[in-house]
């Protein structure tokens, strides 16, 4: 009787094993805990806000603290826009072509800065771009009596041409724009040249198509700067009608009185545009963040 060995080619190898990692749903719910707690924290502010704009001042301040306001106050709304002793619909509009012009000044005078220390040959470009890395040194209380002064001797003082020329550039901003055009495909913009475009045309024509994304986000943060300012607009802007909204809020509190529910109603409707501005470029804004290029 033979027997026959066992065909060794025929036989597969065993599979290894993976080892289940313990754990996974325990970490999930751990991180989906945490991003929710730190949700609500980041929402507590904005709750307070609308509690507060819609109660009395009596419900504000008093003791007996309840999550909403038994008789909400709708007539909250149109009180800022009835205050007789602030123009608050003015200060709203001044708000905001003061952060519309700033935004597009900036994002024209910086990034064509930032492009012409990027791109265009220039043997003292170095020397340019670290005297405006000087300028980031340079405390803002240093510079911000001789800007008045400069101001005030033009005639601009309770004027948009005050509240917007003196901050027409950022160092900052003019060192990110260099910093994403260094970054930027050199392949476009030799094309644009084969087209006979020069550095305008392949600025304007090329780059700029291609990096809204950067271009968005710069703009958020400009706007929302330029809306939230309060020092200089303050010092500038000394007649009512020159006030921004920042100002103007700052008007409702005083060493004999305070309006509780008037300053929260008024800064809930002066949130609204920043928070329409920060919706509508969400996407633009990411994307443009992760494309700065300060990592390289």
């Amino acid at each position: 009787m033979t027997t026959t060995a066992p065909d060794v080619n025929n036989q597969s190898a065993p599979k290894p094993v993976k080892a289940r990692r313990g754990g996974g749903v325990i970490g999930n719910t751990g991180l989906y805990l945490a991003t929710g707690i730190a949700a609500l924290l980041f929402l507590v502010p904005f709750y307070l806000l609308i509690r507060n704009s819609l109660s009395t001042d009596s419900e504000i301040t008093g003791e007996n603290w309840k999550f909403f306001p038994t008789d909400i106050q709708w007539g909250n709304i149109t009180e800022p826009f009835d205050d007789t002793t602030v123009d608050f619909a003015q200060s709203m509009w001044n708000s905001l072509v003061v952060g519309v012009l700033h935004t597009v000044g900036i994002l024209l005078i910086c990034s064509l800065a930032g492009y012409g220390l990027a791109r265009i040959p220039y043997r003292h470009a170095n020397k340019v771009f670290y005297a405006v890395l000087f300028t980031l040194m340079v405390p803002a209380a240093v510079t911000f009596v001789p800007s008045f002064v400069l101001v005030s001797s033009l005639g601009w003082v309770d004027s948009y041409r005050g509240l917007i020329i003196p901050g027409l550039f950022s160092g900052f901003t003019c060192f990110l724009f260099r910093q994403y055009f260094l970054g930027f495909p050199k392949e476009l913009e030799e094309a644009a040249r084969v087209d006979g475009l020069g550095y305008w045309g392949a600025y304007w024509r090329v780059v700029v198509p291609n990096s809204l994304n950067f271009f968005a986000a710069i703009a958020t943060i400009t706007f929302i700067n330029g809306w939230n300012a309060f020092l200089w607009p303050l010092v500038i802007g000394q007649d009512p009608s020159a006030w921004t909204v920042q100002v103007a809020l700052s008007s409702y509190m005083t060493n004999q009185t305070v309006n509780y529910h008037l300053i929260f109603m008024a800064t809930a409707i002066s949130i609204l545009p920043l928070l329409f501005v920060f919706l509508f470029l969400q996407r633009w804004l990411v994307q443009g963040i992760a494309q700065t290029g300060i990592k390289g």
